[in-house]
């Protein structure tokens, strides 16, 4: 492996030539600092004529992760291409590296809510992993939506498919309970995650899931950096489109436990965090310079 740039002071250039392996060394070299815009893919953006991801990218974000696109049937409001050149031509765009959330559904979990059927071209298998890759997208979130019925177990064995099937990095886990009836965050589960190939480990932010606190994270984030992996924590369930208080709260809290990205999620109007979310996120996690630095440098550099 080359030696790389840490990613908060990469250019596009830069950014867009690593492998799996650079981007995960990258990440991990700008030291808790790197944060992650969750947009939705499949209804009017906030602004109607660019996407969601264009105005993450401009307001502060290093990562964008697709919400509720179908491989499938590749679509992205507010970007008028639907061929498989969508992915390529939204990096075009923002130039920076681009995921999507596949979600393994377990068809036999014990549900503590009403199931969300969802797509088959959203949900994690053998096709779907080869499809993201074909797309080209730079990893993949192995995660659940509210009620799709998610569980740790198809997590596992879905790292196992996308292990074998796809180039970019796995980032898998649960940032709330998906409507299934288990422990959202579970050592065990996240020892199984690791063993079966994940890269990155997803948990809910402190301050977001009842009874999951700073203690409980500090072990995770030990275990994981402990086999080489990386820590993602995420805002994903409507917090982040609270104040901006509430945002800065969280974020602090959850650098000072060790996580090495910050997720932000989508439940702002038209499906992209309420952009002074997302800058303030910024600002907490490296200050006015590495925020302006990302917001202002050109993607053409």
């Amino acid at each position: 492996m080359n030696v790389v740039k840490r990613l908060i002071s990469a250019n596009s250039s830069e950014i867009l030539e690593m492998n799996a392996v650079e981007l995960k060394q990258s990440i991990k070299a700008s030291e808790g600092r790197v944060v992650l815009s969750e947009n939705v893919t499949i209804r009017e953006p906030l602004v109607d004529d660019i996407t969601n991801s264009e105005i993450a990218r401009a307001f502060g974000a290093d990562l964008i992760l697709l919400n509720c696109f179908d491989v499938l049937a590749p679509k992205i409001y507010g970007l008028a291409d639907e061929s498989e050149n969508i992915i390529t031509n939204l990096r075009h765009l923002i130039g920076c590296p681009i995921g999507v959330n596949l979600e393994p559904v377990d068809l036999k979990a014990k549900m503590s809510e009403n199931r969300l059927d969802i797509s088959k071209g959203r949900q994690a298998s053998t096709e779907t992993v080869m499809q993201a890759e074909k797309l080209g997208f730079d990893f993949i979130c192995l995660t659940g939506n509210p009620g799709t019925g998610v569980s740790n177990q198809q997590i596992v064995e879905a790292i196992k498919i996308a292990k074998q099937n796809f180039s970019g990095l796995i980032i898998a886990g649960k940032m709330h309970g998906a409507g299934v009836s288990e422990a959202v965050v579970d050592l065990e589960a996240t020892g199984e995650f690791l063993e079966a190939g994940a890269d990155i480990i997803l948990v809910p932010a402190v301050g977001t899931v009842p009874g999951f606190d700073e203690k409980q994270l500090k072990e995770v984030v030990k275990l994981v950096h402990q086999k080489d992996g990386l820590v993602l924590s995420a805002i994903g369930t409507s917090q982040e489109g609270s104040d901006v208080t509430t945002i800065k709260s969280i974020a602090l809290k959850n650098k000072i436990c060790g996580v090495d990205i910050q997720h932000i999620g989508d439940a702002g109007y038209g499906g992209v965090a309420p952009v002074e979310n997302i800058y303030e996120l910024s600002k907490v996690l490296r200050g006015v310079r590495h925020t302006v630095s990302v917001m202002a440098r050109s993607i053409n550099r």
